[in-house]
């Protein structure tokens, strides 16, 4: 059987989309994947990435070379009015090579986010974080309604991906979120594997 690399890679400012990412490393890890964590860092009010190419803690920051080893991408933000926040959205504007050269075409992908309200946009969020992807050529990956904890949460969840609720800045995740969230990591790695093995 063929290993497969996931990437999951994320931006987090207070700590429950690491919360999601770090439980999506676990399912794909228990699916038998290798698992890269990685985030990016934050940028100025000109758009500029403003910190220094080693995070003093934490998950390195992600570079091309890591999409293109991946063997499948989890890519998580926080939901900022209904979208991705910029730090992650100005990483994924500047991978317009690896759209030329195909790198990331059919690798399985999906997406995760969190807000801090119930009605966030959070689903309007994960749904934007989709198209870049799209436009890469990945194949996307959610939650499927056979997953337990989206039929019963009452924090987050979609079946567009895993997401969590930091209502009174919690950064904690809910058993529900963490369920899904690891869910998700164990399917997006079977995919991968599959993937791997069928070619």
């Amino acid at each position: 059987m063929n290993k497969a690399n996931v990437l999951v890679l994320y931006y987090s400012q207070h700590g429950i989309t690491k919360a999601l990412a770090e439980s999506i490393m676990l399912g794909a890890e228990k699916a038998g994947a290798d698992v890269c964590l990685r985030t990016v860092p934050r940028v100025s009010a000109t758009i500029e990435a403003v910190e220094d190419s080693v995070p003093e803690s934490g998950a390195p920051y992600v570079t091309h070379e890591d999409l293109i080893q991946c063997h499948a991408l989890a890519l998580g933000s926080p939901t900022h009015f209904g979208n991705m926040a910029a730090a992650m959205k100005h990483f994924l504007d500047t991978t317009s090579s690896l759209w030329l050269k195909g790198a990331l075409i059919d690798k399985p992908a999906g997406v995760f986010t969190s807000s801090s309200s119930l009605h966030g946009g959070q689903e309007s969020t994960l749904l934007s974080m989709m198209l870049p992807l799209l436009h890469h050529g990945m194949a996307i990956i959610g939650v499927p309604y056979a997953e337990p904890g989206l039929h019963q949460t009452s924090d987050g969840g979609t079946p567009y991906g895993p997401s969590a609720l930091s209502r009174d800045g919690k950064s904690t995740l809910s058993n529900d979120e963490k369920s899904i969230a690891i869910a998700f990591g164990k399917r997006l790695a079977q995919h991968a594997i599959k993937s791997r093995n069928n070619s």
